[in-house]
């Protein structure tokens, strides 16, 4: 059954994909709330930025590793399930949300706070299965539920401008980070590990519940079921493959940099003249401030990433652009460490312009991944294409961190174990490149095949 789209501007409340009925006598009469602002932008930070906490991960893990009297290696899997379970759950209930997005946000809430309150239940208990279970399995769903619920109704809020409406959302993800970060180390401070979970349990659920009222669809939004691609239809498409293969590329590189960024610091201050002299407690004094505000600094460009090269692809002819222009960005960022060794000699700015640019990508990559998907594949069911592409996530979770520590472990010279990342990371930003390409070819030959088809009905 075929549909058509029409654009509208971004002040109309019609979205672009919908069917469009006549408002019955008992329709919700209008409010002073039913903007995009209260219905789309607000509830949408309010749950990102709630589950976006998620990256607070290494505030406390080492807490639960000693408290719990297990191997930080250990614990490390409650992060690496979290992200699992947040992609595979994204990719199963992408159809939920796309039916009821009221639905898919208490799903959410109660998953996430459920999930984090039980984690601190099972740190009390010292049960290390119930933290896999809490944080990495029930918390996991709530995210992938909770992730993909926002982003089509900013695209339906902002139909001019989609590229900038679900930026605004996953900047909310990314600068989760900064936010809770201080507040979860005073609250640990203050009230002990296993509370601190407890009283972000509570704030996060008020938080959740709040945007769980405000989340609308704009009015005359009809959800069709006939209008809905099939998750077996995307799969067979060579060019959704070619996008998941790019955006699993840009994560697992950009993990495998992050999860390295504090060592790579560490060593390349330790050769600069100024710290080089110093004793290990001096050294860990003098460098902490400069780390810290190196990682948070990280957090802002990973936001700014987020917001900016969405952005970029509402004003560009292919959204695939903003790919081309951070997988290349990256590549040439990379490759300088390799050509100058910038971190063997200690080139600060050098590596701070790589951390902070890869940063801004690895952000940007998430937040265009929606507007391109539905570029390809339409708005109708753009929530079960993004959470199939978010299948990707779940896997580079587990492979990003891995793969890096493989390659720093087994470098034939541990004194330049960092650089020794920097060769391959530079390969695989080549690969999401070709990728990426591939998927511009494959939109340029459908058009081209579409005027040729207008032409011969015309001839």
């Amino acid at each position: 059954m075929a549909t058509t789209t029409q654009p509208i501007s971004p002040s109309s409340t019609r979205p672009a994909d919908a069917s469009i009925v006549a408002p019955s006598p008992a329709a919700h009469t209008p409010s002073r709330l039913d903007n995009r602002w209260m219905r789309a932008v607000v509830p949408a930070l309010l749950i990102h930025i709630s589950i976006g906490t998620v990256y607070c991960w290494s505030v406390f893990k080492q807490l639960i590793a000693d408290q719990m009297h297990v191997a930080p290696s250990t614990i490390e899997w409650g992060f690496s399930l979290a992200i699992f379970f947040l992609g595979m759950s994204a990719a199963f209930l992408g159809p939920v949300v796309e039916k009821d997005i009221r639905r898919s946000a208490l799903i959410s809430l109660v998953c996430f706070v459920a999930g984090f309150a039980g984690t601190g239940a099972s740190i009390a208990a010292g049960w290390l299965p119930g933290v896999f279970i809490c944080y990495g399995a029930i918390m996991g769903v709530g995210l992938g539920v909770g992730y993909l619920t926002p982003v089509k109704n900013l695209m339906l809020w902002f139909a001019d401008n989609k590229g900038l409406a679900t930026g605004i959302a996953v900047a909310g993800f990314g600068l989760a980070k900064a936010i809770a970060s201080p507040v979860m180390t005073w609250l640990i401070t203050s009230v002990g590990l296993v509370n601190m979970f407890y009283v972000l349990a509570v704030v996060y659920a008020v938080m959740m519940f709040a945007g769980f009222l405000l989340i609308r669809r704009p009015a005359g939004y009809v959800y069709s079921a006939a209008a809905r691609v099939r998750r077996r239809t995307v799969m067979r498409r060579p060019v959704f493959w070619a996008i998941w293969l790019a955006f699993y590329l840009n994560i697992t590189c950009g993990l495998a940099l992050i999860s390295q960024e504090k060592d790579i610091l560490h060593d390349a201050l330790a050769v600069m003249p100024r710290f080089a002299g110093l004793d290990t407690a001096a050294f860990a004094a003098a460098t902490a401030g400069v780390i810290s505000t190196v990682l948070a600094v990280d957090a802002v460009f990973n936001a700014v990433g987020r917001l900016g090269f969405s952005t970029l692809s509402d004003h560009c002819r292919r959204r695939e652009t903003s790919y081309v222009v951070i997988f290349v960005m990256s590549i040439a960022v990379c490759l300088l460490q390799v050509v100058f060794h910038s971190i063997d000699n200690g080139t600060l700015w050098m590596i701070l312009m790589m951390l902070f640019l890869v940063n801004a990508g690895y952000g940007g990559g998430f937040s265009t991944l929606p507007v391109l998907l539905e570029q390809h594949f339409g708005m109708s069911s753009v929530s079960t294409v993004h959470g199939l592409a978010l299948s990707a996530w779940a896997f580079a979770g587990l492979s990003g961190n891995q793969l890096a520590s493989f390659v720093v472990t087994h470098a034939a010279d541990q004194s330049h174990r960092y650089a020794a990342l920097m060769p391959m990371l530079a390969v695989l930003y080549t690969v999401a490149l070709v990728a990426i390409l591939l998927v511009m070819r494959d939109r340029k030959s459908v058009d081209d095949g579409n005027s040729v088809n207008v032409a011969a009905r015309m001839a």
